[in-house]
Order: structure tokens, then C-alpha cells, then sequence
């Protein structure tokens, strides 16, 4: 005897396009939300020096050395690492204006060489306004300390 079951099979169905919509909406919501700064990319350590810190315009060149001695011209990588490949970047970011100010800021841990190589393109390619940051000395008045120098961070009574 032959018994048929009339039943049909259950096929279960899943729905994607919620899930879809929840990853498209978390993608848009990190897109918006991450910040873009070169700055927070690379880390940079700058030497140590007790001056007074000068005006450096809002329009200044920015060029950028890292301790492995890679250069950054802008927000721009330099690819390669010698003189002219870091004089065409410098001519890209700037164009033809010279009188334009540029901020070296090299890392402390980069070879002296990778820092004369940037001066020297600077200089070769006409930029008479130069500015090296640095960070102010540890323990001196206005360091991120914020403590005079000699001092420790114990009290004493």
C-alpha cells in the first residue's frame, strides 16, 4: 500500500534586504563619522627646543618626515626618496608660487641626511621662507607638562 503525504515542503525563505539596509546605514554612519587628517596617521616625534614659537600662516607648505626618513609634501605621500622625486612633489603641491611658506616638520628619530635632502629641494626650487617645527623642551615653562623646569611631580611639605 501506498501512502502519498499530501504536505508540501517547507522551504524556509530568508529575507536579506533588512539585513542589507542596516549595513548600508552603518556604513554611511562610519563614513561620516571617521575624520580624514594626515596628522593622525603619522607620529611624529619633533626635536626638542627652547625659542619662541613664531606665526606660521594658515596657507603654509607642509612637508613632513618621518623616522623611517619617507617624505609627506600636503597630505601626499612621496613615493620615492631622493631629491628629484621630492622636487616634483613640491612642485605639484605648490605650483608657481614661491613665496609661499613651508613648515619642515621632521620626525627626531630621522636621519640628518633625509632633513638636509628636504632643505635642499626647498632651496634648489626657490622657497625663501623655511620654518623647522619643534616641540618645546621637557620641563621648561609652556611644555606639555606644563611644570617649570627642575621640577618633579612630587610635592614636598
Amino acid at each position: 500500500m501506498r501512502i502519498q503525504d499530501h504536505r508540501q515542503d517547507d522551504n524556509p525563505d530568508i529575507n536579506l534586504i533588512p539585513l542589507i539596509d542596516v549595513m548600508l546605514v552603518l556604513l554611511i554612519f562610519f563614513v561620516i563619522t571617521t575624520t580624514f587628517d594626515a596628522r593622525s596617521v603619522l607620529k611624529l616625534e619633533l626635536p626638542r627646543a627652547d625659542g619662541q614659537p613664531a606665526e606660521v600662516q594658515a596657507k603654509a607648505l607642509s612637508v613632513l618626515i618621518n623616522a623611517q626618513g619617507r617624505y609627506f609634501v600636503g597630505d601626499r605621500e612621496v613615493l620615492r626618496t631622493d631629491l628629484e622625486s621630492l622636487k616634483q612633489s613640491l612642485r605639484d603641491v605648490a605650483g608657481d608660487d614661491r613665496n609661499r611658506p613651508v613648515l619642515l616638520r621632521a620626525d627626531a628619530r630621522t636621519q640628518h641626511q633625509a632633513v638636509v635632502t628636504a632643505l635642499d629641494a626647498i632651496g634648489q626650487l626657490g622657497f625663501h621662507r623655511v620654518a623647522i617645527a619643534t616641540a618645546p623642551e621637557a620641563g621648561k615653562p609652556g611644555s606639555p607638562t606644563g611644570q617649570p623646569a627642575g621640577a618633579s611631580g612630587a610635592t614636598t611639605q
